[in-house]
């Protein structure tokens, strides 16, 4: 059965490793980065730390190109990437600067950690990501995470931080991921064109009806919305992380929620939990490429749990090599799973159709009877659409 409203605190209790994602709107202002706001939040991350001993803490922080702005002195945001890259790169220290700040008075050692999407998209890099954020949690130092804008290009960018903060709750196994933002959580029309809008305070499931909901609009201030967190709560839902949107600016916002305040929107995930390999495909940004599959190799994979055969294969999409994540789609664009394959996109070309014992008579040699094995492959679209999507109580 799904937590209720009620049950919150001890659910809350029990989450013992948080990603806190603060957005741009939350820690700037009219003059620039609003240093109080992130002094008052700093205060509570402590007091989260403290009250629980073995709680580790990351923080997904917006606000480079916002800080930049104000430093350089510029009026308006600017448009062009070279543009967006050196405002990043004049404002991240002014960012990283004021978080150092507000846990001096702890005695809180920060660590900066500037990513791409092409840095959790590849295997190794990924590790290496992961070990190197577990290894600043088991020294007690705080992770300070943002997107790296000043390298990024749109080739390789995650889109936003909300995307960011849930590929991060994948990577350190996250309990919780805690999406800070100017509006009181999500609604059921968009508040700010309609006085009646009613806030939602638990989603199950993030379906076509609660996605919208969610105003695609971004704010003056960042480059994400209210869609692009529904999107990033989904992820989050999908590998069994519930997530929280929450009014960052109001008062003492996160020990309210850790108190049990019914504060904000929770989406509560399913039971089902990825772990290893399939968390990180679950939550990879972009795949290599597509192999749409016929209407028996959907029910295979999907309701059977088998591997995905040549045969049940009708196109592939993009060029990619062996290894490659790819998306297994149906007949209708739908997304059914993410996973790795044993063959070249060409490779799969010419043997799709076709039985696996004629694989090595149709390409010279056979890695394996399967194009994507089971222990490789991750299901995004399962049989979600049964369950209960939202609770208005």
């Amino acid at each position: 059965m799904p937590l209720e409203v009620p049950e919150r605190r001890g659910f809350l209790h029990g989450c013992r490793r948080v990603v806190i994602k603060v957005g741009s709107a939350v820690l700037t202002g009219t003059r620039g980065l609003n240093r109080a706001m992130i002094h008052r939040l700093a205060d509570q991350v402590f007091e989260l730390r403290e009250r629980e001993k073995d709680r580790k803490i990351v923080v997904v922080s917006s606000g480079a190109i916002a800080s930049g702005l104000r430093k350089l002195g510029f009026s308006e945001r600017p448009r062009t990437i070279p543009q967006k890259q050196a405002t990043a790169a004049v404002g991240q220290g002014v960012l990283m600067e004021a978080w150092e700040e507000a846990f001096e008075k702890f005695d809180l050692m920060v660590a900066q950690v500037l990513l791409t999407s092409e840095d959790l998209a590849h295997r190794h890099r990924y590790l290496n990501a992961r070990n190197t954020l577990e290894t600043l949690l088991e020294w007690g130092i705080l992770p300070i995470i943002n997107e790296n804008d000043t390298v990024v290009v749109e080739e390789i960018k995650f889109g936003d931080n909300d995307q960011l903060s849930a590929m991060i709750a994948g990577l350190i196994g996250a309990d919780l991921v805690v999406n800070l933002t100017d509006t009181e959580g999500l609604y059921d029309r968009d508040p700010r064109r309609d006085p009646t809008a009613r806030l939602i305070p638990v989603v199950y499931r993030v379906d076509q009806k609660i996605l919208a909901c969610a105003a695609p609009a971004p704010g003056v201030a960042g480059t994400g919305g209210m869609l692009s967190k529904v999107v990033a709560a989904k992820k989050c839902l999908a590998t069994g992380i519930p997530m929280i949107i929450a009014p960052g600016r109001e008062r003492d916002i996160l020990l309210r929620l850790f108190d049990g305040e019914p504060v904000g929107t929770l989406f509560l995930p399913r039971t089902r939990v990825y772990q290893g390999r399939k968390i990180w495909l679950a939550n990879l940004p972009k795949p290599a490429g597509d192999v749409v599959l016929d209407d028996g190799a959907v029910k295979a994979v999907r309701e059977g749990g088998k591997s995905l055969l040549p045969i049940g294969i009708r196109e592939v999409r993009g060029v990619f090599g062996v290894g490659a994540a790819v998306r297994c789609i149906d007949s209708e664009e739908r997304v059914i799973g993410i996973g790795l394959s044993n063959y070249k996109s060409t490779e799969i070309d010419e043997i799709r159709g076709h039985r696996s014992e004629e694989i090595e008579s149709i390409i010279g040699y056979k890695h394996s009877d399967e194009v994507i094995h089971r222990n490789n492959f991750v299901l995004l679209n399962g049989l979600e659409e049964e369950e209960e999507g939202v609770h208005n109580a």
